[in-house]
């Protein structure tokens, strides 16, 4: 899953990056305004999480332009504590969350994982299929409640595509959505993974559809 941060405050901008690479996510990082209404408009994300008060180009602004241009990425705002009218604002200009500063990383976190599962039509933490399950608070995934160790890359592949559950996802999709913007992407690479997912998980559970791409199927 891949999430784009837009945040000029240099601290911040890096924590939230670490966490939520170590929490499984591709991400990139937007230090302005203007650089993050590019990347918004010409990058897939699965969520958003928007400073408002930005340099160049205000956040506020910048929602409003991507929701013009029907990018319907999930966006959680940042606001100044109390500013019940940037809240207000911003979920007027299409913000599906807020959180005031200062936050605590593990309610963000919460609240990136709600957004997507929301997205892709999940209304639990667990997602299953069939004796597989992937538990999105904790990134663990088991097998018959036997525990699989899985690479960053080869979670984040299984991720997306057990939240597109009966949905065919091609090589492209997936790895717009696994890597970062400026990771030298491979869509080969794409194929190791399943593969590995396939011996680790078990060969039905991922399936290929010709010319097409793969699919994980409802139990």
């Amino acid at each position: 899953m891949r999430v784009l941060v837009v945040e000029d405050e240099p601290d911040l901008g890096r924590q939230l990056g670490e966490r939520l690479r170590h929490e499984g996510y591709a991400v990139d990082l937007a230090r302005d305004g203007e650089e993050g209404q590019f990347l918004g408009e010409t990058e897939p994300y699965d969520a958003v999480v928007l400073d408002l008060g930005l340099p160049k180009v205000d956040g506020l602004t910048v929602l409003r332009a991507w929701r013009k241009r029907d990018v319907t990425a999930p966006v959680i705002i940042l606001t100044a504590r109390g500013a019940w009218t940037e809240k207000v604002q911003g979920i007027d200009a299409g913000a599906d969350d807020y959180l005031a500063k200062p936050f605590s990383m593990e309610e963000l976190l919460a609240r990136i994982r709600a957004l997507i599962r929301r997205a892709k039509g999940h209304a639990s933490a667990e997602l299953c299929c069939g004796p597989v399950v992937l538990d999105t608070r904790t990134g663990r995934v088991t097998v018959e409640g036997r525990p699989v160790e899985l690479t960053g890359y080869e979670y984040r592949v299984l991720a997306y595509l057990m939240h597109r559950k009966g949905q065919v996802v091609s090589r492209m999709e997936l790895t717009e959505h696994v890597y970062a913007q400026d990771f030298d992407r491979d869509s080969n690479t794409i194929e190791v993974f399943v593969g590995r997912l396939r011996r680790k998980l078990g060969a039905d559970v991922i399936k290929t559809v010709r010319g097409l791409g793969y699919r994980i199927d409802e139990p």
